[in-house]
């Protein structure tokens, strides 16, 4: 009896040991083949972009026909191949240029690629879990008599042909026997940048990017040069002004006091956010307030831009608005998905205990000059923003993306102050004496992008790049600073301005 028991005990361990086995090696393989599989599609670099994860160890960006395909190891095993899609652009110079800028700012673009790569690895765990218990529980669904009846069955000529073809089955899904036919592309050879660009001095940080070498690449070195041009003057030039921000005289909040930092029309110059932050951080802000206009066009290629601001600013309270180049519905959408407190004419509690309140811009416009009111003119949109705002308690501070969409509400005395860009000029704060002798101050912060016109991607601003620190003490606004960037690298702080507002 004794025996018999051990034996039984035997056979069950026996049996677990397979099954788990049997599992574990199901779960893996799939999970594996998932992962290998899958896919994304995201926008990178201003591309539509398809992320495959690979086991090779590199990030490749597959450029197509025209361009060089791009490689870099990641320093362990796992890869991921990029093949980048369409986006928008008048000239390869101009798609070179921008490639150097965000190459000098690459941070958010590789946290956009992790985050794919780590959510098809999250899928394809799931998908391999649930595969590799499918064995197991097939095991105790049949029970042991069903068991007995397909085990004495598998010693028979049909039980012999239905494991064969059992097996046959992964053979025939993964089909070793066919091949792709040799491609232009595998002719080409991988050869390190420095080879590559012999002659040409290139950045410590490029140190082993490869670049596959063909005859449409070898006419690309003159564009490749200029974007490695750009990059470094990029990094050198935005890596100072960071680092100068760190030691700027602006003025220190008491303890009872909030400081927000005030951003606009940074038309996809993601160089100045962290420019933009170490300002706020030595200034003491807690609180991000985005005046609009951060892309150019308001299209999806355009999502790196809302990324960098993003990264640089998200462990802030942020809250925006779009501006009037921020066209359609893709850039409010997008940052609200980041987390952002898009303001939609609602009022909401502000960090400093007011109230905030604030619109995106009614009109909308592309690369040009034209303008295009649909609906609502953009003084009626006034109108109805000072009823929103004069309907309860005093605003605090109304966000919007051109100071005038607030002139209506500074009229009445609902507001003590209102903030906006659009004009890439500073000016203020005003006081504006309104109804009843409540009086609010204007204020128009310049481009933080340092844009001439509604894109600023290059080297440098291309005019001075501002942002302003705005404090708030007992939930109202009771002081603005502007803090401006020159094109050649020298910051001017302005005066510390007192807002005197009556009780």
């Amino acid at each position: 009896m004794r025996l018999h028991r051990r034996g039984a005990s035997t056979r069950r361990v026996l049996i677990g040991l397979v099954l788990t086995a049997v599992c574990l090696t199901v779960g893996v393989s799939s999970g594996l083949a998932f992962f290998l599989g899958d896919n994304r599609t995201v926008v990178v670099a201003s591309h539509d972009a398809v992320v495959t994860p690979t086991f090779d160890g590199y990030v490749a960006l597959r450029t197509g026909p025209l361009l060089p395909d791009v490689r870099r190891p990641t320093g362990g095993p796992i890869g991921v191949d990029l093949l980048i899609g369409k986006t928008q652009s008048d000239s390869v110079e101009e798609l070179f240029a921008r490639y150097a800028f965000i190459a000098g700012e690459p941070e958010s673009q590789i946290a956009k690629v992790t985050d794919a790569v780590r959510d098809m690895a999250i899928s394809a765990a799931l998908r391999g879990v649930a595969l590799g218990l499918v064995p197991l529980a097939t095991w105790w669904l049949l029970g042991p008599h069903r068991r007995g009846q397909l085990f004495r069955g598998v010693r028979t000529r049909k039980g012999v042909l239905g494991g064969v073809l059992l097996l046959s089955v992964p053979l025939l899904l993964w089909q070793p026997w066919s091949a792709d036919e040799d491609t232009q592309e595998s002719q080409g050879e991988w050869e390190p940048l420095e080879t590559f660009m012999a002659g040409f001095p290139v950045p410590a940080e490029a140190a082993g990017i490869e670049i596959r070498n063909s005859p449409t690449t070898v006419q690309t070195q003159r564009l490749i040069q200029s974007a490695v041009d750009t990059y470094q003057q990029s990094k050198d030039f935005y890596d100072r002004a960071a680092a100068g921000a760190e030691a700027l005289d602006v003025r220190e909040p008491a303890e009872d006091e909030t400081v927000a930092l005030v951003v606009s029309d940074r038309h996809d110059n993601i160089g100045m956010d962290r420019v933009a932050r170490a300002i706020g951080d030595r200034g003491g802000a807690t609180v991000v307030l985005d005046a609009g206009d951060d892309t150019s066009t308001g299209q999806p290629w355009e999502a790196f831009s809302l990324d960098s601001l993003d990264r640089a600013f998200d462990d802030l309270d942020r809250f925006g608005v779009a501006g009037n180049h921020d066209n359609g519905p893709f850039v409010t959408d997008y940052l609200d998905h980041l987390g952002w407190e898009m303001l939609d004419g609602t009022s909401v509690e502000a960090p400093w205990g007011g109230l905030l309140l604030g619109l995106d811009d009614p009109r909308s416009s592309g690369l040009g000059n034209w303008r295009d009111e649909s609906g609502l003119s953009f003084t009626e949109v006034g109108e109805r923003l000072a009823d929103a705002a004069c309907e309860g308690d005093r605003i605090s501070t109304l966000l919007v993306h051109d100071a005038n969409l607030g002139r209506e509400a500074l009229a009445r005395g609902c507001v003590d102050l209102v903030i906006g860009g659009h004009t890439h000029v500073q000016d203020g704060p005003d006081l504006i004496e309104g109804e009843d002798g409540e009086a609010g101050y204007r204020f128009t912060n310049g481009t933080t992008g340092g844009a001439a016109y509604a894109i600023a991607i290059g080297s440098k601003p291309r005019r001075d790049a501002d942002v302003a620190l705005v404090t708030y003490r007992d939930e109202r606004p009771v002081g603005t600073q502007w803090v401006r960037l020159r094109t050649d690298g020298v910051f001017v702080v302005g005066e510390y301005a007192e807002l005197s507002l009556t009780d």
